[in-house]
């Protein structure tokens, strides 16, 4: 097996978009897209403790660990999108 010296690998890390108003829009996309995944995907709804503000009538029964489990998600998928849009030129 060979090793990477630690310039290479350094070199091979892709260089990430600063932040704008289009990479914010990307990553709020995402989450929301997850959101919804989560909605229907999600099949035993209310199982944690329940969220401190109310939500709408569309996400009733969303408790604390859904709502995480979606948000992280949806920055999983918001993360790659940036990523692979930084790489293809167009951020």
């Amino acid at each position: 097996m060979t090793t990477l010296p630690l310039t290479q690998l350094a070199a091979s890390v892709p260089q990430t978009p600063t932040w704008s108003v289009g990479v914010a829009s990307v990553m709020i996309t995402a989450n929301l897209f997850a959101l919804v995944i989560g909605r229907y995907g999600i099949q035993q709804k209310g199982v944690s403790p329940a969220l401190p503000f109310p939500l709408p009538k569309m996400f009733e029964g969303f408790g604390t660990a859904e709502l995480l489990a979606t948000a992280s998600l949806g920055h999983i998928i918001g993360v790659g999108m940036i990523l692979g849009l930084a790489q293809s030129g167009a951020f």
